[in-house]
């Protein structure tokens, strides 16, 4: 009896440990799994991110806003202006081709600038950072260069897996990911996907990365005109829903799964602090 008492202790206080660790989203080991979604809308991006929860803001062209309860601030493909803040991101990804994805000048203050490139042409980079609450990990692929060019393993796809979800931003991709690319990306629940149609990725070819990912949440970005946006959206009405969310932001969580896959439109807003 004593023994079984020790055990039941020894077990609570081990799923007592686990819940102050970061939930695991489990991105690679059941990558055929979507967990359910949520979304709550007409959150301002300075108002805390409830329990449980993600908030993904749109800021401009592929730059995002990822913010979590524990108050994390995550900016993707990040210029080096996000609005009129002071808030400094704990973490910035950036994509090179063109400087409407990087700046050469990230504010020292920003805690980790992560490039998407290596440090010769073509090496690639890998990075694994575990903030506790969120981990942030890259899939290196190539990129087409501000002139035309191509580099290998010059962008990177970055995962960030927070509460329980798996987020992509697919960068400045511009050729379907190979087998071994897919594998290492795992199960990806919320997509940020470029949907230009050229510059990045053919808009067949996006349709098919898109289609083949399966994420519960597609998000577009990367597009030049309303026609781009439509064009995509259009090629996607058959497999995905689609809706368009009234605010610049939406909160995202492990709750609930849409009845089909859905592409959640928004347009993008600049930060601002409060007046």
């Amino acid at each position: 009896m004593h023994r079984l008492l020790a055990a039941c202790l020894i077990l609570f206080a081990s799923a007592a440990h686990a819940q102050d660790q970061r939930r695991p989203s489990h991105c690679i080991a059941i990558a055929d799994a979507a967990p359910g979604l949520t979304y709550l809308h007409k959150a301002a991006w300075t108002d805390p991110v409830p329990e449980y929860s993600v908030r993904i803001q749109y800021i401009a062209h592929a730059s995002f806003l990822i913010q979590t309860p524990g108050g994390l601030d995550v900016v993707t493909d990040f210029t080096g202006f996000i609005g009129n803040t002071e808030m400094i991101p704990d973490v910035v990804t950036m994509n090179h081709a063109h400087d409407t994805h990087w700046t050469t000048a990230p504010d020292p203050a920003i805690p980790h600038v992560l490039q998407g490139w290596g440090e010769s042409h073509g090496a690639g980079i890998t990075h694994h950072l575990d903030l506790g609450e969120m981990l942030v990990r890259n899939v290196s692929t190539d990129i087409r260069s501000q002139f035309g060019g191509r580099e290998d393993n010059g962008n990177s796809i970055f995962i960030f897996e927070v509460e329980g979800l798996c987020i992509g931003h697919l960068g400045h991709l511009h050729h379907e990911p190979t087998p071994e690319q897919y594998a290492a990306l795992g199960r990806i629940d919320v997509l940020m996907v470029p949907v230009d149609g050229g510059y990045t990725l053919p808009l067949a070819t996006v349709i098919r990365v898109v289609e083949r990912l399966k994420s519960s949440v597609v998000i577009p970005m990367h597009w030049f005109s309303d026609l781009a946006l439509g064009n995509f959206l259009d090629g996607m009405r058959d497999s995905f829903a689609i809706t368009f969310v009234e605010s610049p932001s939406m909160e995202v969580s492990l709750r609930s799964l849409p009845d089909r896959p859905t592409i959640r439109v928004m347009r993008p807003a600049w930060l601002r602090d409060p007046d």
